[in-house]
């Protein structure tokens, strides 16, 4: 097989959480792209019917599943929604998260338990979900999205909680990469670095520190989500398959400072 089909992804299934917009929109349009059929999973479901229409318009097949990541029950319909759908499950793509800016001493207990359990309690259900279908095919590509914050601490922002389940992920990442690749699965993760998605310039707060962050990354601009494409569809393909427990991280050389 040449290396460009073993890029390819025809006949491939995967779903996406945290898919309804920015960095989980473009990885699943580049899966797509690619000849996967895509499920787009999110809390909102008006955001994930809108890009499965996308998805169908470009030709490839897609549905929306509306589901909470942080909840046990949701995680496992999702999972089992696709495999129903289409048979099975090659290729899950666990992306959904947030931040927040707090300092330690003024963050709530609630304020660290949010982030936590969407950004690591989130991708550990999604991934336990998702390996319990793949496990009987013996085959299987989880790729989780963690940050360069689960491995560097970013400045002037606080963000400790966000920092701490990123690193989080970055192990569990490792560790499920080494127990299940007798199984045929291979898990992976990567690593964004400042990404420009249209959510940040609605923040003030975050708009403000662009400049500083600009001067900060080597290569002289911040990321673009179409950045990370290339990375999810060699991560999902055949021609990703003697790599496991591996974090990527595209982030324009801001962390090797």
């Amino acid at each position: 097989m040449g290396i460009l089909d073993r890029f390819k992804l025809d006949g491939k299934t995967a779903l996406v959480t945290g898919g309804g917009q920015g960095i989980g929109q473009a990885y699943a349009h580049a899966l797509a792209e690619a000849g996967a059929s895509v499920a787009i999973v999110d809390i909102n479901p008006d955001t994930a019917s809108q890009v499965a229409e996308e998805i169908k318009d470009i030709g490839q097949n897609s549905i929306s599943i509306e589901a909470d990541v942080t909840i046990e029950e949701d995680v496992k319909r999702m999972a089992d929604t696709v495999a129903r759908e289409w048979g099975k499950l090659d290729i899950a793509v666990n992306n959904a998260g947030i931040t927040i800016w707090a300092d330690t001493v003024e963050m709530t207990e609630k304020e660290w338990d949010d982030v936590l359990d969407l950004n690591l309690k989130g991708v550990f259900l999604c991934a336990q979900a998702e390996a319990r279908v793949m496990i009987p095919q013996k085959y299987g590509k989880i790729i989780n999205t963690a940050s360069m914050s689960g491995s560097i601490v970013n400045r002037p922002q606080n963000q400790v909680s966000y920092n701490a389940s990123k690193a989080g992920v970055i192990h569990l990442t490792k560790s499920l990469a080494a127990e299940w690749a007798p199984h045929g699965i291979r898990v992976n993760s990567i690593s964004p670095g400042y990404m420009l998605t249209a959510l940040v310039n609605k923040i003030p707060e975050v708009a403000q520190h662009l400049p500083y962050w600009t001067g900060l990354t080597p290569v002289g601009r911040l990321g673009n989500v179409e950045d990370l494409q290339g990375a999810i569809v060699y991560l999902a393909s055949d021609a990703s398959d003697f790599m496991t427990g591996h974090d990527m991280v595209i982030d324009g050389g801001y962390s090797v400072w």
